[in-house]
């Protein structure tokens, strides 16, 4: 029996595909679940919409080969929109062909994700206190609430354009630390609340950013920390946590982003030499995993069918578990860079697996045909 599940793709410049290793090894191990795997994207689409010309990974050749085919039954979703026009060009494709059966949806941006969680009292206590940005009076008041104030872009991703904001003595006068759209880190600097607006002026930063209660993130040595959840659906449908890793940002940087010169560490090995206590580390993990499945599950009755979530999350110096963000395309390399191989590979096994579960509950007694 051979079923297929399509990868829906988005080319960057010079038709590149951003995450072709991921790509290669969900084929390898979808070939052995007797699953076809098929990149495409919108651009991809030919015979006046009928059929895709999608990519197909050959693993004794060690090469992609391009096949024209039916749209397969089953769709995930991995565009990463960067920018307007790919935004556009993937809402374009869903409503064409809303008839497709996506394994996902795309989600809200970042305020209007707020404000959903918020809806539910289990994760309400985990979010830091939001607010739009909406000009420089707006932010001297959240500055006199909240000595720590992340400037967060409602639609970035991988830590482009956040700015950290410490209040200091005076408090007309912050200190400015953080990366540009571009991933650059910016130099710390002191700077006059009055001038950020004109400062950012050239980020577009009206009306497209929000402003959060920074959490305590510091270690000792000064660098920053969060954690990666990745929450998934499994071979029954039902939603498990995957696995959970520390992150570590670079020097000198507000973000801990592993594309931005972050390290990962263990969840554990890294609450552990923050608390000590193996009670207290197991009280937070339970928390932590506790919160992830709440999470997706409200998501997922406001939103409708989601495969898989990335969380980010944060430990307070008090052990305080906070919901700090959501990522509805998760990277899994996380689990690689710590050297936990096992969760690795069921990080890119369970989209398959619920993949297979779904094809089966479409159609438990008919086998998919291939195409000629």
């Amino acid at each position: 029996m051979s079923y297929k599940v399509g990868i829906l793709a988005m080319y960057l410049t010079g038709r590149k595909l951003e995450e072709v290793s991921y790509f290669r090894k969900l084929s390898v191990t979808g070939r052995k679940m007797g699953i076809e795997v098929l990149v495409f994207t919108p651009d991809d689409v030919v015979d006046s919409g009928e059929r895709v010309l999608a990519l197909s990974y050959n693993p004794e050749q060690k090469s992609w080969v391009r096949k024209k085919v039916s749209f397969p039954p089953i769709i995930y979703d991995r565009c990463r929109y960067h920018g307007t026009n790919n935004y556009q060009k993937l809402m374009r494709f869903r409503t064409t062909y809303s008839k497709l059966h996506f394994m996902s949806r795309p989600l809200a941006n970042k305020w209007k994700m707020h404000q959903i969680l918020s809806e539910e009292d289990r994760i309400a206590s985990h979010l830091p206190s939001t607010v739009r940005y909406q000009g420089t009076e707006e932010l001297k008041s959240f500055l006199k609430r909240h000595s720590v104030v992340f400037l967060k872009p409602s639609n970035g991703t991988g830590g482009r354009g956040i700015l950290r904001l410490l209040r200091t003595k005076d408090s007309e006068v912050c200190l400015m630390q953080g990366r540009d759209p571009n991933r650059r880190i910016l130099p710390i600097q002191h700077i006059h609340v009055d001038r950020l607006h004109d400062k950012l002026q050239s980020w577009k930063i009206a009306d497209r950013y929000i402003m959060q209660q920074g959490i305590p993130l510091q270690l000792p040595d000064g660098r920053v920390h969060d954690y990666r959840m990745l929450v998934q659906k499994d071979g029954a449908g039902k939603w498990q946590v995957t696995g959970c890793a520390g992150r570590i940002g670079p020097s000198k940087s507000v973000t801990s982003n592993l594309h931005g010169g972050g390290t990962a560490i263990a969840m554990e090995v890294l609450l552990r030499k923050r608390f000590g206590s193996s009670d207290k580390v197991e009280e937070i993990r339970r928390t932590a995993y506790a919160l992830g499945l709440n999470t997706v599950k409200h998501l997922e009755s406001k939103f409708g069918k989601i495969i898989e979530v990335g969380i980010d999350l944060a430990v307070d110096p008090k052990g305080n578990v906070w919901l700090l963000e959501v990522n509805p395309k998760p990277s899994r390399e996380v689990f690689h860079r710590i050297g936990d191989s096992q969760t690795y590979q069921k990080a890119i096994r369970r989209p398959l697996e619920y993949a297979l579960w779904l094809l089966k509950q479409k159609s438990p007694n008919s086998e998919q045909k291939a195409d000629p």
